[in-house]
């Protein structure tokens, strides 16, 4: 009896299988070695430019404020309360313009009692001058006197030793005459010296009282200029900017009463330029302000040493007359040259990156229907522009947008 055999089936079977998974791992390995396809990028809001060689002109920008060159501040000598206000901000003021009249009763009291004591110290100078002086005569009165007497005794002594060779006396009465004539000389000798101090020490002694009586004078005067100071005037030609307190309020030493403006007016912008962009500006380097109602040109004239909240302050002088408008605490956006940069590669400034930095751009290829990321590295920097050391060449065209949310992807497309 003859049996079935089914090999010939199960060799077909077994075939068809190997080649199955053969076919498998070609597709696998294919797939695997596919590029993963492009993210779609919308053109609408990409903003690019080209890569170009020339000059290239470094800025800094900051904003600022106009204020005067010159502002007279006036600030109170002594404390006293506000008693009336003649003019507001604004108005056009002279030298001799009141601005406002302070009070304080103790400032006029110290006047009065600095006039006494000054009143005082000149009668007793009257009465010094005159006491010395009676002194004085009293004392050349005693010496005429004594001089007369010292005369008379010595000749009365010379008469006596005459007489008393003719034995016409007896020598006790010419011993008493010669005596006295030795007493009157002596006592004449010694009102004569004191004589002489009295007249010398005459000057100086009202030289002291003098000079108590000028340093009584400058303590009036000064407590003059303080009660006069409470009359408030504006020292200058010119507008008057801010008067910041109203009748009624008290003043204390020193706080600010009025800002006056001198005319003609001279402006000058302060700037606000980012400490890290500030290490370029120097003095005279040339600088535009835009006003909003035009553009006026003018040099750096100083440089903050410190910087205050990231920012240094730098001023800046018009060339000339700044535009129609323009008045203080006006604010401006300055813009101050650095330097021409030439033949250099540059494009626009990147929405990131900084100076001498690398960062990733996307740049067109395939003409323009695709962007792949590149290594670019930075050098100097401007408001709008930047220094290309390497990655680009001339004529590369880049995505200067933030692209941070396509980090993950080294190529997009547009959409």
């Amino acid at each position: 009896m003859d049996i079935q055999r089914d090999a010939p089936k199960k060799r077909g079977k077994y075939i068809m299988i190997a080649a199955g998974a053969v076919t498998l791992i070609v597709a696998s390995v294919a797939i695997s070695r596919l590029e993963p396809a492009a993210m779609a990028v919308e053109s609408a809001g990409i903003y690019t430019d080209s890569v170009r060689r020339g000059e290239m002109l470094r800025e800094v920008r900051g904003p600022g404020t106009l204020v005067p060159e010159e502002i007279r501040w006036i600030t109170a000598v002594t404390a006293g309360r506000v008693e009336k206000v003649h003019l507001l901000a604004g108005a056009e003021v002279e030298p001799q313009t009141v601005l406002m009249e302070l009070t304080n009763p103790d400032v006029q009291v110290e006047t009065l009692q600095a006039d006494r004591q000054l009143t005082d110290a000149e009668a007793s100078l009257v009465q010094l001058r005159t006491n010395l002086e009676n002194n004085r005569l009293s004392q050349a009165s005693i010496v005429a006197n004594l001089r007369q007497e010292t005369d008379d005794a010595k000749r009365r002594a010379a008469a006596g030793r005459e007489l008393l060779a003719k034995g016409l006396i007896i020598p006790l009465d010419q011993q008493q005459a010669e005596e006295r004539a030795a007493s009157l000389t002596e006592r004449l000798g010694i009102e004569e010296a004191r004589l002489k101090l009295l007249s010398e020490t005459i000057a100086s002694q009202i030289a002291v009282q003098e000079e108590q009586v000028e340093r009584l004078r400058s303590i009036t005067a000064f407590q003059h200029q303080m009660q006069s100071s409470m009359v408030v005037r504006a020292g200058a030609k010119g507008v008057l900017q801010e008067l910041p307190l109203q009748v009624g309020q008290y003043a204390n030493p020193g706080m600010t009463l009025a800002k006056v403006v001198p005319t003609p007016q001279r402006l000058k912008a302060v700037l606000r330029i980012p400490e890290q962009q500030a290490r370029d500006v120097t003095i005279g380097q040339k600088a535009s302000i835009d006003t909003r109602n035009g553009i006026a040109i003018g040099r750096v004239v100083r440089i903050d040493p410190a910087s205050v909240a990231g920012t240094v302050t730098v001023d800046v002088a018009f060339e000339g007359d700044p535009p129609a408008g323009a008045r203080p605490d006006l604010s401006v956006d300055g813009t101050i040259e650095i330097e021409r940069l030439a033949d250099v590669l540059h494009m626009n400034r990147p929405a990131y990156g900084q100076a001498n930095s690398t960062v990733g751009l996307f740049k067109l290829v395939d003409g323009g229907t695709n962007a792949v990321r590149v290594s670019v590295r930075l050098g100097r920097t401007s408001v709008n522009a930047v220094e290309i050391l390497e990655g680009l060449v001339a004529g590369d065209i880049v995505i200067l947008s933030e692209m941070t949310r396509y980090d993950a992807v080294d190529k997009v497309r547009w959409k």
